[in-house]
């Protein structure tokens, strides 16, 4: 379908749906390249909407890489809301992308971003809006290859099915690499195109390994079934960090976060033992002040974003975190520049650090305790003691900050309704703080999200906790924390055993994801959208019993759905550091000593192209010491 009727006919109806301004592109800072003129077309997807996807720095990321090349374009798509969807089928036009209203088929590749399991069923949708079948297998190479990437592709296996490709671990490098392949590649079968995709360090191609169960339901093996594929397959990591993007689009509409976001580390030390992400992004690496100083003043300068977000997975503990707080205060004090840091730990926030940060428009704290007793703080590798998290709130307080964030987690191992009544008593005696200071004004938010064992944690091998314990536990939460200047949010317990399903799901689970697709299941991370009822009903139509996946403790020789799916770290340091929790030890941070978890080894052999695995981890920087000077985790002489 050429691009001036699809203008056309968006034109005749765009007015007719909700914010058409998420569908109509030509936003400031987008790229439009000649579609004509350039060899290799690619689609960057995040299947969600335009107010979501828009803040999702991971596509800007890829699409600022793809760009860059004289040969290739990317173009963005996201998924159109509930009318919007309506119209397109109505119409019979198919999904395009934004930048060139291009039938997203006509590209030669589609990148799909994944970076949470709920969005499985949108990506499903998008893939049937664009007019394209949804199961790999029935695509040829007359259609975009498809790939996926994101952090639920650490587990791929439920969207094995329906995805060519998944790229596992970082995409900067590895996007351009598939796409120059396939651009060579462009007439050959689509099975000569993947085999070509499986030899690039990083890339998973599933239909060339098969899976055997036992009769109990349980994986027998993963295998290779086709000579020169590995048996695993070991995360893409960029060593140096790329500089940060800065050439944000403008939106067109209000977004979820309207503010810029600066990747300023990459990675974490610490350990919590329910962390998905801590595990999987090791190594960490970090930017100097002097590139994220820059790299701010080209954001303002071309974007006029008024919020600046310095994102990592614990801000705080970035090394030169309070040199860089100043040198942003003291450029910016006066431009009404407001910068948050939406990651900090209760032990690395200094009050010197939130004195720096309060010279910038502020916007608010948030904090995450996770745990509010000695037991379940050393049992997850998270402790932090009461009186720390008291001190830091009257430091926040204290500068005239009102509102403090809490996010709290219940549903670990071993927990009982006193750890839950703790985190009661620790919010009480934590807004009594903000009282003596502020009064009436200092308020407490409370977050509380029920654990999830996620893939690749020392926690893979426990059970999900069950719904009549959450729910007595949430009842007890909701008796106390909603009053006088506290505010309380809860996850769904339908949502919880959802997310579940799918974290560690094996690939059987693809025939039920289909199934309640094809029932009317999409936009599952939206609650008010979730069907949980059509979900079970899937799994009772494909013969498959939900509870298999949640609700049993995992043996430790089991092989999981995602062991060939290598992130670096020994499963035999995991589990060893599983049994380390049921005897409530802990791990210091491993700037402080190295427990050769494996990530280090892997990469320098990696890198180097030599069999040596007696390499040993160099000696780090203890923590104590750590703002003396830059120092990341993994040495760049030590991987060559």
């Amino acid at each position: 379908m050429p691009t001036q009727s699809i203008e056309a006919r968006l034109d005749r109806f765009l007015m007719q749906v909700e914010k058409p301004g998420r569908y109509v592109g030509g936003e400031y800072n987008s790229v439009v390249k000649d579609w004509a003129a350039t060899d290799i077309k690619v689609a960057l997807a995040f299947p969600d909407i335009y107010d979501l996807g828009m803040s999702n720095l991971g596509i800007m990321n890829l699409y600022h890489q793809v760009n860059l090349r004289e040969n290739m374009l990317a173009e963005r798509v996201f998924s159109p809301w509930l009318d919007m969807e309506s119209q397109l089928r109505r119409e019979g036009i198919p999904l395009h992308s934004l930048e060139s209203k291009q039938p997203i088929r006509e590209f030669d590749l589609l990148g799909i971003s994944l970076p949470y399991e709920q969005l499985y069923t949108n990506a499903t949708n998008l893939l049937d809006l664009a007019q394209m079948p949804v199961l790999s297998r029935q695509r040829d190479e007359r259609y975009p290859l498809v790939i996926a990437g994101g952090h639920a592709c650490f587990n791929p296996e439920p969207m094995a099915a329906f995805i060519d490709a998944f790229v596992i671990g970082e995409g900067e490098e590895i996007i351009v690499e598939i796409a120059e392949t396939l651009g060579a590649m462009r007439d050959a079968p689509r099975r000569e195109q993947l085999l070509a995709i499986a030899k690039i360090p990083g890339m998973y191609v599933p239909r060339f390994y098969d899976v055997e169960y036992k009769l109990n339901g349980r994986i027998a093996s993963i295998r290779a079934n086709t000579p020169g594929i590995p048996e695993r397959v070991l995360k893409r990591i960029v060593i140096t960090l790329p500089k940060p993007f800065t050439k944000f689009i403008v939106p067109n509409i209000d977004t979820v976060h309207n503010r810029a976001p600066i990747e300023i580390m990459r990675g974490c030390t610490r350990g919590c033992r329910f962390c998905h992400a801590g595990m999987v992004t090791r190594p960490v690496r970090e930017r100097p002040v002097a590139e994220i100083m820059a790299a701010i003043d080209e954001i303002v300068r071309h974007t006029g974003f008024e919020e600046i977000s310095l994102l990592s997975l614990s801000s705080s503990d970035y090394v030169w975190v309070e040199e860089l707080a100043e040198a942003v205060n003291r450029v910016y004090k006066d431009a009404g520049l407001s910068l948050s840091l939406p990651s900090l730990r209760i032990e690395s926030a200094s009050a010197d650090l939130l004195e720096k940060i309060g010279g910038t428009r502020r916007s608010g704290f948030t904090f995450a305790p996770e745990a509010a007793t000695e037991k379940m703080r050393d049992l997850i590798n998270k402790y932090v003691p009461d009186e720390q998290v008291l001190q830091t709130a009257r430091d926040v307080y204290s500068r005239g900050w009102r509102t403090i964030k809490f996010y709290f987690m219940i549903g670990h191992p071993a927990e009982t309704l006193a750890d839950v009544q703790a985190i009661i008593d620790l919010c009480t005696r934590t807004l009594q703080e903000g009282t003596k200071i502020l009064g009436k004004k200092a308020t407490l938010n409370v977050g509380v999200s029920t654990f999830i064992p996620k893939p690749h944690t020392p926690f893979q091998w426990v059970p999900q906790d069950s719904r009549q314990s959450v729910e007595r536990k949430l009842s007890l939460l909701k008796s106390q924390l909603r009053r006088g200047g506290m505010h309380l949010r809860w996850n769904d317990y339908d949502d919880s055993e959802f997310e579940g399903w799918l974290s560690r799901g094996d690939r059987r689970l693809g025939a039920v994801l289909q199934r309640a697709w094809e029932l009317g299941c999409k936009f599952d991370a939206w609650q008010d959208q979730h069907k949980h009822k059509l979900w079970l009903r899937a799994f009772a139509e494909c013969g498959l019993d939900p509870n298999f996946y949640n609700f049993r403790e995992r043996g430790a020789d089991e092989i999981f759905p995602w062991d060939h799916i290598d992130v670096g770290i020994h499963k035999k340091f995991l589990r060893q550091d599983y049994e380390m929790s049921l005897l409530g030890e802990t791990r210091v941070d491993c700037r402080d000593k190295c427990f050769a978890c494996g990530i280090l080894p892997k990469f320098a052999k990696e890198r180097s192209g030599t069999e040596d695995m007696a390499w040993e981890c160099p000696p780090v920087t203890p923590i104590s010491e750590r703002q003396q000077k830059r120092q990341i985790a993994i040495p760049l002489s030590a991987i060559g």
